[in-house]
């Protein structure tokens, strides 16, 4: 038998729980229904590198980190925006600042403080919480199937806020397995991809068989930062920044600002080429310069190391990617000190991956958020077919969408 309630908002991240917020601030009884023992625990992972709730940059440059999404995402913006999460934190109790690169942390960086001042006002509201209730689709008759610790329940709300994240830290709970249920009754539902990921090299010019970094390098570079570096490959335009060595290739900042462009050169070609600059700071004129210029009995390895300051990782790059040949032939290595190339091979594994591309495609919903196939249900934050860089982007739009699909409901239920 199956249990009446008004609404069920089902997962407990930000964009669940904004929703739950904005459906008690419109009076209506709201239940979140969330698989793990308490909510929020990826906001709270977030929060371990500062939590960057979002960006201070103007509002057209925002959007733009949408890309093709852009439209889709802009009105759910205007409707709350990065002064309004900052508003919004600042009504819960915590101050926020912009930091140098223009990124918005709550003063103390941390996330545990926002998220109790928000259960607490959440609750305050009249929201309750259904915890250890993992949804796993509908009954025959249309009812919500909840696996919980003392067996399946039955609910039957008049309507439903899906909120469940995409398929990236499943073992914080967005484990990506709604997709099936979802399309079986008639949503369109593209599928779930890494996006802010890393990925694996393919062969190099000192591990030909590959794939992969030779076991020397792997083994001594492995979780160094590369920098200062720039990186540029089709579809994305030079940017510096700096990266990570990993076992199997790279990752950081400068690789997930790429990530979109590099998977979609894989899925196209089976690899993808990015270009590095080791030197950034410094013209090719004079990086060519100080290549030719005569080093005596010196190595090649001392004569960079003077004449241009590579370190140990730089210098094993170029040892990586280019023959003894391309090494010893100064136009050559001149060149690749600022044009060095790196194929990548595969992204890695969803779930390694810090957001998800992918999920339910805005054409199948209406500018409530209600899925068009599933009258009564609605959709928001990472289950939409979206996807944009670190930066406190994803998170604002979580949010944002969140609010918009608990006002798409509320009209809907017309009380």
């Amino acid at each position: 038998m199956s249990s009446p309630i008004e609404v069920a908002v089902i997962g407990g991240g930000p964009a669940g729980l904004m929703a739950a917020e904005v459906l008690a601030g419109a009076g209506h009884a709201v239940t979140v229904f969330d698989a793990k023992p308490s909510v929020g625990r990826k906001f709270l992972l977030a929060g371990k590198g500062g939590l960057n709730l979002t960006h201070s940059e103007p509002f057209e440059p925002f959007i733009g980190r949408f890309g093709e999404r852009a439209g889709q995402i802009e009105p759910l913006l205007r409707g709350f925006d990065a002064d309004a999460l900052r508003a919004w934190a600042a009504g819960l109790g915590v101050e926020t600042f912009v930091g140098t690169s223009g990124r918005v942390f709550p003063r103390d960086l941390k996330a545990a403080p926002l998220l109790r001042a928000w259960l607490h006002r959440l609750r305050a509201g009249g929201v309750k919480f259904a915890m250890r209730h993992r949804w796993t689709g509908w009954s025959g008759d249309g009812a919500l199937r909840f696996a919980t610790p003392d067996g399946e329940r039955l609910v039957t709300p008049r309507a439903t806020l899906l909120a469940l994240g995409g398929a990236s830290w499943p073992q914080l709970g967005s484990d990506g397995a709604w997709p099936p249920w979802l399309a079986a009754r008639g949503v369109d539902v593209a599928p779930l991809r890494p996006a802010n990921c890393g990925f694996d090299v393919g062969p190099t010019a000192a591990h030909p068989q590959g794939p992969g970094w030779s076991e020397r390098f792997a083994g001594e570079f492995a979780g160094q930062p590369v920098k200062p570096v720039a990186l540029q490959a089709e579809g994305f335009e030079r940017r510096p920044g700096e990266f990570v060595i990993t076992a199997t290739g790279i990752e950081g900042s400068l690789v997930y600002a790429a990530s979109r462009a590099l998977r979609e050169a894989i899925d196209r070609d089976g690899h993808a080429t990015l270009h590095l600059d080791l030197l950034p700071q410094l013209s090719a004129e004079r990086v060519a310069a100080e290549v030719k210029h005569p080093r005596g009995s010196r190595s090649l390895s001392s004569h960079l190391k003077s004449r241009l300051h590579l370190g140990p990782l730089k210098l094993g790059l170029l040892h990586e990617l280019l023959t003894r040949e391309q090494m010893l032939d100064t136009a050559t290595l001149a060149a690749a000190l600022k044009h060095l190339p790196l194929v990548l091979r595969a992204a890695r594994p969803v779930e390694e991956a810090i957001s998800t591309a992918g999920g339910v495609r805005f054409e199948a919903l209406d500018d409530g958020l209600m899925a068009k196939a599933l009258p009564g249900v609605f959709v928001a934050g990472e289950m939409l077919d979206w996807e944009a860089p670190t930066g406190g982007y994803l998170l604002t739009a979580s949010m944002a969408s969140g609010r918009a699909a608990a006002l798409g409901l509320h009209r809907w239920l017309g009380d």
